[in-house]
């Protein structure tokens, strides 16, 4: 039997007053919606892609030189139907907030869908430079099968060059999708309007956020914490946010950045130059340079003071 204090009109008057929620909705709830795509068939559709990527890493189907080539055309037309539907959803939902019923939204999602796809031996080759700049910059790798199999950045990064090519074709929701996926499953958060160059290598990766407007040049390599964030966000004569402008940093070529740094804003970090961990840097780095936080002194405790260590006179 149902407790007293939770009888059968107690639950009608809470339905009622949860129904009552969902009034004048901000978009937190999804009754009725036909036209989003399904978050489920989006991880299935990425997870098809990364076999692509990465053939026979994930061990779910022995892949050989004799099938590889049945395999990949399976999975190509598996993803253009697949990714088709949730791309056209996505445009329809678009369409929706935009009132453009004239747009042909399956016709235009058919198109993105084979965009995206004859960009894939393009992505798989800069892939490669990425897994080997992690061999090259991480001593602890072994080998580059290590790099793919272990990696939390070679993750993240694969995903992200997937999602990027869908967020430059304006595809709505699913590029973010993705890359929320990449940060659920790795501690990576880049978002999919990044440009990241050529061999990116994230070492150890936990923590580290890529904005959506940041420019990353080819051969950087950064720490686990690292934040390539904005300072603030410029507002209208309305008080709403201004969207669509250039707020998060720049890397170019060559630049590392070291665990939990964090740079802000609309700046430019240098070709070349070393930022130090825990530094916070709100201001252009010219190239070449290398940026710290001031040596601490020595310290000891006594009698619960701190006191500088004296310096052998020797």
């Amino acid at each position: 039997m149902p407790h007293k204090s939770f009888d059968s009109k107690h639950i009608h008057s809470l339905t009622q007053a949860i129904l009552a929620s969902y009034q004048d909705d901000m978009g937190t709830n999804f009754i009725d919606v036909k036209n989003l795509p399904v978050r489920d068939k989006i991880l299935f559709v990425l997870n098809s892609l990364m076999e692509l990527l990465f053939p026979g890493y994930t061990g779910r189907r022995p892949v050989s030189s004799e099938n590889i080539r049945s395999i990949i055309q399976e999975i190509l037309v598996m993803v253009r139907r697949e990714l088709a539907d949730q791309i056209e959803l996505a445009l329809r939902f678009n369409c929706k907030l935009k009132d453009c019923p004239a747009c042909d939204c399956r016709d235009l999602a058919s198109k993105c869908c084979e965009k995206l796809l004859n960009q894939i031996p393009h992505i798989r080759q800069i892939l490669k430079e990425d897994v080997q700049a992690a061999f090259d910059g991480d001593p602890a790798a072994r080998a580059p099968e290590e790099i793919v199999l272990s990696y939390p950045h070679l993750c993240a990064i694969a995903i992200h060059r997937v999602a990027h090519e869908l967020y430059r074709m304006d595809i709505p929701l699913i590029p973010r999708m993705m890359a929320e996926y990449a940060h659920s499953q790795t501690g990576i958060d880049i978002h999919p309007g990044a440009q990241v160059g050529r061999r990116f290598f994230i070492d150890h990766g936990t923590g580290v956020v890529i904005g959506e407007t940041a420019v990353i040049g080819n051969n950087v390599k950064i720490y686990q914490g690292v934040t390539l964030g904005a300072v603030s966000f410029p507002k209208d004569e309305q008080g709403n946010i201004i969207r669509g402008k250039k707020r998060h940093p720049t890397l170019e070529d060559d630049v590392t950045v070291y665990a939990e740094a964090t740079i802000l804003g609309d700046i430019v970090i240098g070709k070349g130059a070393v930022i130090g961990g825990n530094v916070w840097i709100r201001e252009s780095v010219p190239a070449g340079a290398v940026v710290t936080i001031a040596k601490p002194e020595s310290l000891y405790v006594t009698r619960g003071r701190r006191k500088p260590v004296e310096k052998n006179s020797e």
